[in-house]
């Protein structure tokens, strides 16, 4: 009789134990449903407000411009007259639409002396579209922050902080007649299009991994990761864009995704499950800890049976463009990435690297993998050396 009631509790607790585990897998579930769908409408409510500010840059250009990942546009308070900075390309384009040659000298010498003095938070707080993205985080519970004040292209334009002096002296030099392009513009009566194109200094880009070396430096010391490796990662992503922004969405220097990376990167930092908004990537220092501790989370985690470290840092820039689960389908044609390391381990580092070239499903890691090894690198031998 003992037994029998022994037997019949450990049953029942079995039962328990069952129906529990069955609850908790269904409470997971249902929390997973309800979190999919307060994130697409986050994407939709940002999507409406795109394409309302995009209807607005409407009535004065024929080409509205937006911020992209490698192009930061910023545009006067009044529309008529924007700045773009092309990252990647190394050149200041500044624009006005105007009815006169007198308004359109006022316009491109205030938009010019703004686009070369202004830190990130400027850009930031002139950005309407930005402004609306945040208060689209904050209505959605969506964690934000606020904008660092890191020069954006002062440093490569000025040896020291630009003064009212060296300003002028800079504005006269590159502001005169034969240098801007006057084209009708359609969309406003009796105005024109006036375009002033400025090749900014060659070496830019590396001019500007100096601004957020000491962020890069702690938390490649922190996250144990290759200082030259987030130097390569950032200038892949965005080319120190600090107000990039692509359609995923993805934000920042590291181009960091709120609803994969931004959960697993700030949950492994901070042991809390949280979204993070478009202002919040918007900040450098957030940024860089976020996209360093997702590639901690890449290489020491999701990738760690991978044992020889060349072989596992070639895959982990990969999977940080297209996830660790499509690296493994790479060798073995699933996401079991364990399988996947019992392979790679058997090839040396190059057949690993000659593998992915050639199995990767999509073309765009592919390229990216050969653009980060590359750069990898150069900052290397820049700062490691």
């Amino acid at each position: 009789m003992f037994k029998t009631a022994i037997f019949s509790t450990l049953l029942l607790s079995s039962s328990f134990a069952s129906s529990s585990f069955n609850d908790y897998k269904a409470s997971l579930k249902e929390e997973f449903s309800k979190e999919k769908v307060e994130f697409q409408n986050y994407k939709k409510a940002q999507q409406r407000a795109f394409e309302s500010y995009k209807k607005e840059l409407q009535k004065y250009w024929k080409k509205p411009l937006i911020t992209t990942k490698k192009q930061l546009v910023s545009y006067a308070k009044d529309k008529k007259s924007r700045s773009i900075i092309d990252f990647e390309h190394n050149k200041l384009t500044i624009q006005t639409v105007a009815k006169s040659e007198e308004e359109a000298q006022q316009n491109l010498t205030l938009t010019l002396a703004k686009a070369v003095t202004f830190n990130a938070k400027d850009f930031y707080d002139k950005d309407t579209l930005a402004q609306t993205f945040t208060k689209i985080d904050k209505s959605h519970k969506i964690l934000s922050s606020e904008i660092d004040t890191a020069p954006v292209l002062a440093p490569i334009i000025f040896k020291k902080a630009p003064t009212k002096k060296s300003l002028y002296k800079f504005i006269k030099k590159e502001l005169t007649p034969t240098k801007v392009l006057v084209t009708q513009s359609t969309k406003l009566n009796n105005a024109k299009l006036y375009t002033l194109q400025i090749k900014l200094p060659k070496n830019s880009t590396f001019k500007r991994s100096r601004i957020y070396y000491n962020i890069v430096k702690q938390e490649s010391d922190k996250e144990h990761i290759q200082l030259s490796l987030i130097f390569a990662i950032i200038h892949s992503e965005s080319s120190f864009n600090p107000m990039a922004r692509s359609y995923i969405p993805a934000y920042g220097l590291m181009q960091i995704v709120p609803k994969t990376a931004g959960i697993d990167s700030y949950f492994y930092l901070y042991k809390q499950k949280r979204l993070v908004g478009s202002s919040y990537l918007y900040n450098a220092k957030n940024n860089i800890k976020i996209g360093s501790a997702y590639l901690h989370i890449l290489y020491y985690k999701y990738l760690k049976d991978i044992k020889n470290p060349t072989s596992r840092l070639y895959c982990t820039i990969a999977a940080y463009n297209t996830g660790a689960g499509n690296v493994a389908r790479a060798f073995v044609g699933t996401t079991n990435r364990y399988r996947a390391a019992q392979i790679i381990n058997r090839l040396s580092p190059e057949e690993v690297y000659a593998k992915l070239l050639r199995d990767l499903k999509y073309d765009e890691p592919k390229k990216y993998l050969i653009k980060v090894r590359k750069r990898v690198k150069i900052y290397r031998k820049l700062y490691e050396s």
